[in-house]
């Protein structure tokens, strides 16, 4: 094991993890970040995702020893009291059934909103498009991504 020193949602926190350890079992099992979820396994579901300086990532994908100096957000860095835009607009629009993809979802729409404040709906449904969810809710996602993108 080795030790690694990194930032989460804005503060350094060091973990022992094997260099492998994906970076999805370190937040959640060494630092107690339950908000970011195992779906697959293999990168395909998106339900794991975070942002790597913005960019959203598949967790379950990224070895902790990538990780380096680069700074990770999970859906508990994304807004200190649950105010973010989509976080609203997800309530507002009543998206979440299960819940269990909706971390990821809304990690992955805040990293095109990032990128793209105003994207037209074809913009996101190819930007959510890699996210499953399994109660079906995608009309609900993207309406919700529109709302906050207008806020």
């Amino acid at each position: 094991m080795a030790s690694y020193t990194l930032t989460i949602n804005g503060q350094q926190k060091t973990v022992e993890a094997d260099a492998d350890t994906p970076m999805l079992w370190v937040l959640r099992d060494e630092l107690d970040l339950k908000g970011t979820k195992f779906g697959c396994g293999i990168g395909q579901c998106g339900a794991c995702t975070v942002h790597l300086n913005g960019n959203a990532v598949r967790s379950c994908q990224l070895p902790v020893s990538a990780i380096g100096e680069n700074e990770i957000t999970t859906i508990e860095g994304l807004s200190e009291n649950g105010d973010h835009p989509l976080q609203k607009a997800w309530t507002e629009h009543d998206v979440p059934q299960c819940g269990y993809c909706q971390a990821g979802q809304i990690m992955n729409a805040a990293a095109l909103l990032n990128r793209n404040p105003n994207p037209s709906d074809q913009e996101i449904a190819d930007a959510t498009h890699g996210n499953l969810c399994r109660c079906g809710t995608y009309n609900k996602i993207r309406a919700a991504v529109a709302t906050a993108a207008k806020s």
